[in-house]
């Protein structure tokens, strides 16, 4: 008897796998026959009508099957690929009965890709120009000695990977792409221009042409490749270009500095620039269609790479934002320090600058924090993120071969322009407890409060160029000229408290403050 019952619960479990196994099967075919009957054809009762024009029949993917997109529409159209959605719009725009869905579907269409985007709505013109022709933003660098730069370019460096593990390599015939004493720079490509160009002060000086020629390569370039970047709680991707450059996409907002790497926005289609070109087959799996009929798809990280936060495009084309990339670690080592005034990231442990408000104190004597300009960066980097409403400020980067006097490198800051509404105080609590600032920071935050050189005039002057813009709405601007007082507010307390000279820290070389007094 038991062996009985036995054998009839494994016929009742195959039963049940070979019907799930053939309603499988059914939901693939049916869209095709559907397809099939549209155009005429055997399966379909009723033939197209006379007068209608024939009408392009939509191609099915080759490599992409509905189970791998990950379908989870109910209409039988979502199984198609961005191309043949596209397809299938202009081919029911021609008449009959397929005009009124035409016209659905038109309203839904983003610009199509290489068309050139409507030119952002006119803005009030802010004195962009006038603004770097002040000479607060116009002080010279100190004098520099080789060991100021980060590559020497008259030298026998290769600026490739392998050329610092492999010696025999640099024997290769490459110098079309790679510096040598006998290559002329200009005949780099943009984004070695800009390696090149990096010193212990700064990433890139202002007026360095190479960088407005980067930024165009970032929203222009063919991408060749795309995989995904280990590490980090948010998806990032790393784009590989015609010319050898690299990029870093992220979505996120864009705030220009010269401690952060040259970003530009870029309108990118997931289907034929992400899909189609990774190797990567984890990010490959990930993709599917939406029950809005866009693609989608969400990666792998730590936190945030799931159904639930996946990226969407309209139908399949995505805003982002392209960073380009420092040079290589084998070529030019990077330290990571953690931030002193980072968070705990704990809903009931606080941590140690929260509890103390002698915390700078302790800070001071701890290297490298004791000597040379670091505590100074790292007021700067403190109001930078204060202005965009960052956050999630953890850690910080400085090329190591510049040791301690150097520049604090701005990455990830894809937390920043959050809420415009609140003002985020605790990132403030750097500079109210160590009440330090360099002079030039604090002359210029009191310039751009000025009318004439409003903060928020000015950026969003300089963001009309992106390909992309507008990049931040009004009431983001607005904040950020809210934000700007209060730092003003907090520096004034400080010299109030401790005064002028024990605050303020002359960071100049000339004198400016009769220049900037009478301006």
């Amino acid at each position: 008897m038991k062996m009985l019952l036995v054998r009839k619960f494994r016929v009742l479990i195959l039963m049940v796998f070979l019907v799930a196994c053939t309603m499988h099967i059914m939901i693939d075919l049916l869209p095709r026959l559907e397809r099939r009957g549209t155009e005429g054809r055997p399966g379909c009762s009723c033939p197209p009508p006379a007068a209608a024009p024939p009408r392009a029949a939509p191609r099915w993917p080759s490599k992409h099957t509905l189970r791998i997109l990950q379908d989870f529409s109910a209409e039988p159209g979502s199984n198609l690929s961005s191309q043949s959605r596209e397809a299938a719009e202009r081919a029911a725009g021609g008449g009959g009965a397929g005009v009124a869905g035409g016209a659905a579907l038109r309203t839904r269409r983003l610009i199509a890709p290489g068309a050139p985007r409507p030119p952002p709505p006119a803005a009030a013109a802010a004195p962009l120009a006038a603004l770097f022709q002040h000479p607060l933003y116009r002080p010279a660098l100190p004098p520099l000695a080789d060991g100021d730069l980060l590559f020497n370019v008259n030298s026998d460096i290769r600026f490739n990977p392998r050329a610092a593990e492999q010696p025999e390599w640099q024997n290769e015939d490459h110098e079309e792409f790679l510096p040598t004493g006998e290559t002329s720079i200009d005949s780099y490509p943009n984004w070695l221009k800009f390696h090149i160009g990096i010193n212990r002060y700064e990433l890139y000086s202002r007026h360095n042409p190479a960088i407005e020629a980067l930024l165009q390569d970032l929203v222009s370039q063919k991408i060749t490749s795309v995989a995904m970047k280990s590490g980090g709680t948010q998806l990032k991707l790393i784009m590989t270009f015609q010319n050898y450059g690299q990029a870093l996409f992220k979505p996120m907002k864009i705030l220009d500095f010269r401690r952060v790497p040259p970003v530009a926005g870029r309108l990118v289609n997931m289907t034929r620039e992400i899909r189609d070109v990774t190797r990567d087959k984890k990010l490959w799996r990930t993709f599917f269609i939406s029950p809005a009929n866009n693609i989608c798809f969400y990666g792998e990280c730590s936190y945030y790479c799931s159904t639930e936060h996946a990226l969407c495009g309209k139908p399949d084309q995505i805003e982002g934002s392209l960073a380009a990339f420092l040079p290589d670690l084998s070529l030019a080592k990077r330290k990571t320090w953690r931030n002193p005034w980072r968070r705990s990231y704990h809903k009931r442990k606080k941590a140690e600058w929260e509890v103390d408000p002698d915390y700078c104190e302790e800070v001071k004597q701890t290297p490298p924090y004791d000597s040379g300009t670091r505590i100074l960066d790292i007021m700067d980097m403190t109001v930078f993120d204060f202005l965009m409403g960052n956050m999630d400020r953890h850690h910080y980067e400085t090329f190591e071969k510049f040791g301690n006097e150097t520049f604090i490198i701005h990455l990830d800051n894809g937390r920043g322009f959050g809420k415009y509404s609140h003002d985020e105080l605790s990132i403030l609590v750097p500079l109210n407890q160590c009440c330090r600032i360099r002079k030039s920071t604090y002359l210029r935050l009191q310039l751009l409060a000025k009318e004439e050189y409003k903060l928020s005039l000015l950026m969003k002057e300089s963001l009309l160029k992106d390909k992309i813009a507008p990049i931040l709405y009004q009431p983001h601007l607005e904040a950020m000229d809210r934000r700007l007082r209060i730092v003003l507010k907090a520096v004034s307390d400080c010299i109030e408290k401790d005064g002028y000279d024990n605050v303020v820290e002359n960071d100049f070389h000339t004198d400016v403050n009769t220049v900037t007094t009478e301006r």
